[in-house]
């Protein structure tokens, strides 16, 4: 993820935004820059690679000022160049930013009809051009921001410095982290912002999270902060406590709760790694092997990344028409696989490092596969034995349970099935397309299945005084029963199991009672009617069901329901990534009822390293 920091010093300040960017960077990033104001103008030093790129270029042409901003960028649109990196500016203002501006090509075609020059390939110079416009047409800073940010779609972090204010930096976020930082006040009076605690904690202890849709104005003498209605607001200044080896919850009172509600940025960035916007086409990172050779795929993986092999499992089939072997990481070696010459062996990690999976790619390695490796940290063991890295690129992920990187996994397996079928010829440029556009429809709706948070945590105590809990899917909604189940089994300690839903009858129909909750994930669509068809088995005999639908399918199936979770209509392809979410917002709601240990529940750790 990105990293951004900024400062409204008292001295200068490029050092100390260096210093901030280097403390951000576990978040990732490919490129960096800072841009100051001095003597009425914007001093831009930016760099390809690592700070050290950047402290070079400083060394040898320095960026004097008291006020300024940096950031570390982890390229989304546009190649990692020094063109492309972060801050962005006219002659008027400068910005950085975290995030996806998804309407970016429509802003963008307005601003250039007007004559505006753009000068890289990002979605985030729009927003300078867009402030820029605003202040050239008279408005003041805080006026021409208040007018641009109902403009910007997607997933923002800001921070803005314009050229005839030396002492003034705005910021603002919509669905990723910033926070404000109070430093000394009196003559060395200084305010800072930053994308988390740990950026400014060498500046400040004392912050303010900004909250969703909240933009800020900073200045010498403290913060005016606002809300998305641009009322004025305060937000609680508290002690960071922030080191180098923390990373912060913010507002939110788990970091679990905060992984679920990152989804839609983190899975924004992760597809723009592979999906490319300006012709809608599929694009993996380089490797060295024929993928259109491929005739088998072996899957390996352990709890969570399992289950998203096991989604991908539907679309390798589907889409690339490549039979796919799908085991527990665990087991494999264990039953003396076949493997074919030149198949692709394909290993799904969070950490890179669990060692039942790491055992498992290695015994492929001997057996002659080529090594896939699909992974959240890619200085991993499993990385740097891979054949084909393919990175996720959900963040630093705390709560043992995983949430985040399960989207972010699917979002790539996504990205490399639907790859593998237009190198193997099986689809067109149009349907290659359609493809795309539907993947790039996730994040957004990902943010819609987030606004039933309160609906789902009203109901958790309908679910929390159960023993057993039963989850049902068909289809690729069969792998998110499981998901669901293991969720809850997780963190909230009630027994859960996910089943197929036509095998309720062949054994677990005789838990069924009026004490056991059924929750049916069963969006509107082909197996709809099949699934309801088992619902309707559990209810006769008194089960009590929780329904995730559509609008049409809770219409259709949700009366008598206990209660219903309702979900935006998308395409079945991207419909495991959107469902994901009110199964991991039930666990954790429960949980909290039950009073669990959520982040760190008993006996788990995040990442296994034995077998």
């Amino acid at each position: 993820m990105c990293g951004i920091i900024g400062i409204v010093g008292s001295e200068a300040v490029a050092d100390r935004l260096v210093d901030g960017l280097k403390r951000m960077e576990y978040r990732g990033y490919d490129s960096s820059g800072i841009c100051t104001l001095h003597d009425g103008q914007l001093v831009r030093r930016r760099a390809k690679g690592k700070l050290a790129n950047l402290v070079n270029v400083l060394r040898e042409s320095d960026a004097p000022g008291s006020i300024g901003i940096a950031h570390t960028r982890w390229a989304t649109h546009g190649a990692p160049t020094a063109e492309n990196a972060h801050p962005h500016a006219t002659e008027e203002v400068a910005i950085v930013h975290n995030g996806i501006i998804e309407n970016f090509k429509e802003l963008r075609a307005e601003l250039a009809a007007k004559g505006r020059i753009f000068e890289s390939e990002t979605d985030s110079e729009v927003v300078a051009h867009l402030i820029s416009d605003q202040i050239e047409a008279g408005a003041d800073p805080v006026a021409a921001v208040k007018a641009v940010l109902p403009r910007l779609r997607g997933a923002f972090a800001l921070a803005i410095a314009f050229r005839e204010y030396p002492d003034l930096l705005i910021g603002a976020r919509l669905g990723s982290p910033l926070v404000v930082g109070y430093g000394p006040e009196g003559d060395d009076a200084e305010m800072y912002l930053g994308s988390d605690a740990l950026a400014l904690a060498p500046l400040t202890q004392r912050i303010a999270y900004l909250e969703e849709g909240d933009w800020v104005v900073l200045g010498h003498s403290g913060a005016q902060i606002f809300d998305a209605d641009n009322n004025e607001v305060t937000r609680e200044i508290q002690a960071s406590g922030a080191s180098a080896a923390a990373v912060e919850k913010g507002n939110y009172r788990h970091f679990m709760q905060k992984e679920i509600f990152e989804q839609p940025t983190v899975v924004a960035q992760t597809l723009s790694s592979y999906l490319r916007r300006d012709n809608n086409s599929v694009a993996l990172p380089q490797f060295d092997f024929d993928l259109s050779s491929v005739k088998r795929l072996t899957i390996v993986a352990c709890g969570t990344s399992y289950y998203a092999g096991m989604v991908a499992k539907y679309w390798f089939e589907q889409f690339a028409r490549v039979p796919v072997d799908i085991d527990v990481a665990s087991e494999f070696r264990y039953r003396n696989p076949v493997l074919e010459d030149g198949g692709l062996a394909l290993f799904i990690s969070q950490s890179g490092e669990t060692a039942d999976t790491l055992a498992a790619l290695r015994h492929c390695k001997e057996n002659g596969q080529i090594i896939g490796v699909v992974v959240n940290v890619p200085t991993s063991t499993m990385a740097r034995e891979a054949d084909l890295l393919l990175p996720t690129h959900a963040g630093p992920e705390i709560g043992v349970a995983s949430t985040k990187a399960f989207t972010c996994q699917l979002a790539v397996l996504a990205a490399l099935a639907a790859n593998m079928a237009v190198v193997k010829g099986l689809v067109s440029r149009e349907e290659e397309m359609e493809i795309v556009r539907h993947l790039l429809e996730a994040p957004a709706a990902l943010n819609d299945a987030l606004k039933h948070d309160d609906d789902i945590a009203a109901m958790a105590p309908l679910v929390a005084p159960a023993r057993d809990v039963l989850y049902l899917g068909r289809g690729q909604d069969y792998p998110l029963a499981l998901e669901g189940a293991l969720k809850l089994k997780e963190i909230s300690y009630i027994h859960a199991e996910g089943y197929a839903s036509g095998e309720m009858k062949h054994g677990p129909i005789a838990l069924i009672d009026d004490e056991v909750p059924v929750v049916v994930i069963a969006p509107s669509g082909p197996l709809f009617e099949k699934t309801v068809s088992n619902m309707e088995e559990v209810r006769a005999r008194g089960g009590q069901v929780v329904l995730i639908s559509d609008a049409e399918g809770i219409s259709s199936a949700g009366e008598g329901c206990i209660a219903t979770i309702e979900m935006p209509v998308v395409h079945p392809l991207i419909a495991p990534l959107v469902y994901a979410i009110p199964v991991q917002l039930l666990a954790y709601h429960v949980a909290v009822v039950k009073g669990t240990d959520v982040d760190q529940p008993r006996n788990l750790a995040k990442s296994v390293t034995v077998e």
